[in-house]
């Protein structure tokens, strides 16, 4: 099938600084990870040319922090326009660096228009309140109010599994807020976020408001979280990454959405077929690739066996390979070592209760959709987080007890419960130790403005355009003495 080339493929990449192209020593092949053919070189920064890009974006914060709301906003709608009119080509760039199927590609691209677009309506909203200060007595005679302001240089450092949303995420409130980005892309999805930055430009976006290094995560990602000019950090990424930039971040704010096994819960009386798509949707899209994946369903005993059945059923019809192919649901993992990573926990469920009821094998490369039934809790499948396409479904006697196993776990980002008994929905919401729970839908569920984060080791901070606006930006008190 024909595709559009972008120059942003099969070309030397360079870094996006004060809104130029600078080249490095030293490059890295960026590789498809389904046919393995060399795409891209890609330029990889050091702690040097990270501070040049942290030096752009600290001068570059005052002409941003002065700039018009009108104005912000005028250039977040630029880069709705210019991406809706490279939408096709911005859909293949995700799919070419990281396998995503082209239809999902197609939906990413979708809600990153979205996205921007939210981020230039927040950007007219920023606002503060009045305080009434004579409700004290000594605050007779006076009159005040806040206001809110940018926080200044703000660190991005954004996963793989959405490189062009998850990049709106950060990028969009940041400039909305008046604030200025030096912005660390994952090293298998540069080519989405310098996609981004040549829109910005184009968009009329100041030079060195926005900025794109990359290279070795390590170097470039410490370098951000260590230099003091960077306000804020906000991060999307595992866990164990997660802690160590809190632990160096000082008093730095940051925003941390980490990991997670999101679950459902299945209730008595479900009509089971009405449900099974959302369910495949939820475990299997983006090659489970997604921060609220679909990886534990409790299933209430009285719905279990048939839920399993045509579950499974339905799995096993799911086309697998070419990820350009718009017909294929499942290609190939992020790189071979997280396939063989998640093939080993597979591995691990051989002597246990664990039955395999649909794949765990590999096909050309490519990991089989996978569902676990009577899992053990202590499973790396149960317990860890996969980011992969398998999902574990156990059978339990009622909410209750599902609402345990779901909370029997270090994380807790979102949770989804299908039930038709509005006391177990309410009880679930109350109960669930999540920072989302969905009601009658899969725990994936999201949309670009709500508020979006996790407890326990899922994170810290709210994403969601306003909730992020509010996160990268400060409040001042301005008290007026009329007396």
């Amino acid at each position: 099938m024909s595709k559009i080339i972008s120059e942003l493929t099969l070309t030397k990449q360079f870094l996006m600084i004060n809104g130029l192209k600078v080249e490095t020593p030293t490059y890295a092949p960026l590789r498809s990870p389904y046919s393995g053919e060399e795409i891209a070189q890609i330029a990889m920064a050091d702690k040097e040319y990270t501070k040049i890009a942290i030096d752009a974006a600290y001068e570059a914060r005052g002409v941003m922090a002065k700039m018009p709301a009108h104005q912000r906003a005028e250039i977040l709608e630029n880069v709705v326009s210019l991406l809706k009119e490279r939408a096709d080509e911005a859909a293949e760039i995700i799919t070419r660096e990281s396998a995503k199927p082209i239809m999902f590609s197609k939906a990413e691209v979708g809600r990153t228009i979205e996205t921007y677009k939210f981020a230039a309506e927040e950007a007219k909203r920023i606002h503060g309140e009045t305080i009434p200060f004579d409700a004290a007595p000594g605050g007779v005679g006076r009159f005040g109010y806040t206001v809110r302001e940018p926080i200044g240089v703000i660190g991005a450092i954004t996963p793989f599994n959405f490189p062009m949303n998850l990049v709106a995420h950060k990028v969009g409130p940041a400039i909305a807020a008046g604030n200025t980005i030096v912005l660390k892309p994952a090293s298998q999805t540069p080519l989405s976020a310098l996609f981004i930055a040549e829109l910005f430009e184009e968009a009329g976006l100041p030079a060195g408001a926005l900025n794109v290094v990359t290279g070795p995560g390590g170097t470039v990602g410490e370098a951000i979280v260590e230099d003091y000019r960077v306000n804020m950090v906000t991060f999307t990424g595992s866990p164990s990454v997660g802690i160590g930039i809190r632990s160096k971040a000082g008093l730095k704010k940051t925003t941390l959405e980490l990991g997670s096994n999101s679950a459902l819960i299945i209730d008595k009386g479900i009509d089971i077929d009405q449900i099974i798509d959302r369910c495949i949707l939820g475990a299997f899209s983006n090659q489970g690739q997604v921060c609220i994946s679909l990886q534990r369903v409790y299933a209430h005993e009285e719905v279990y066996e048939e839920f399993v059945t045509k579950f499974t059923a339905a799995t096993k019809q799911l086309k697998m390979g070419d990820p350009f192919d718009p017909e294929t649901y499942i290609s190939s993992l992020i790189s071979k070592s997280e396939t063989e990573r998640v093939a080993g926990w597979i591995g691990e469920t051989e002597g246990s209760t664990a039955n395999i009821a649909a794949g765990g094998k590999m096909v050309d490369g490519i990991l089989e959709p996978t569902i676990i039934t009577d899992a053990d809790h202590d499973l790396k499948v149960s317990c860890q987080e996969a980011f992969a396409p398998v999902v574990v479904v156990n059978k339990v006697s009622s909410v209750e007890e599902a609402i345990k196993e779901v909370n029997n776990s270090r994380f807790g980002l979102q949770a989804g419960i299908y039930t038709n008994n509005v006391k177990n929905a309410l009880f679930a919401s109350q109960e669930l130790h999540v920072g989302g729970v969905i009601i009658n839908d899969i725990p994936t569920f999201r949309v670009d403005q709500m508020p979006y984060g996790g407890v326990k080791e899922s994170g810290t901070g709210r994403e969601g355009i306003k909730y992020a606006v509010e996160e990268m930006t400060e409040m001042k008190m301005v008290v007026w003495n009329h007396s």
